[in-house]
């Protein structure tokens, strides 16, 4: 059975850090794109970042490069993403999945596994 769980949300002043844990089981890593997206009140689900099937190459969505660092590691199928310098714009529930592939903005194929979102929430 696969299962995610992200971890790790809270409030957090703007500015602050926060790291996001996510642990995954009945799958490989390998197998599958690996990413993060966030779901805000009356906002589109928003890819924020992944780790490619092809070769592993990471993917950030432009609302947060430079500020995020997705990571994984694949021996204990955990999947990171630390979020720095962060803004009440970042404010949402945090999910992460797993899928074919996932596209230039950061975005898990429609058809995959996720899991349980954390509650990240910035004021200002």
């Amino acid at each position: 059975e696969v299962q995610l769980q992200a971890s790790g949300g809270g409030l957090v002043q703007a500015g602050g850090s926060l790291r996001l844990s996510c642990a995954a089981s009945g799958f490989t890593f390998e197998d599958f794109a690996i990413g993060w997206f966030r779901h805000a009140p009356g906002k589109w689900r928003e890819g924020v970042s992944c780790i490619r099937r092809s070769g592993g190459s990471t993917v950030y969505a432009d609302s947060v490069k430079g500020r995020f660092t997705i990571s994984s590691d694949n021996a204990k199928n955990m999947l990171y993403l630390q979020m720095n310098s962060l803004k009440p714009e970042d404010t949402g529930v945090y999910y992460c999945g797993a899928a074919a592939d996932c596209n230039a903005q950061a975005e898990l194929a429609t058809e995959g596994y996720y899991g349980q979102g954390t509650q990240v929430t910035v004021s200002s």
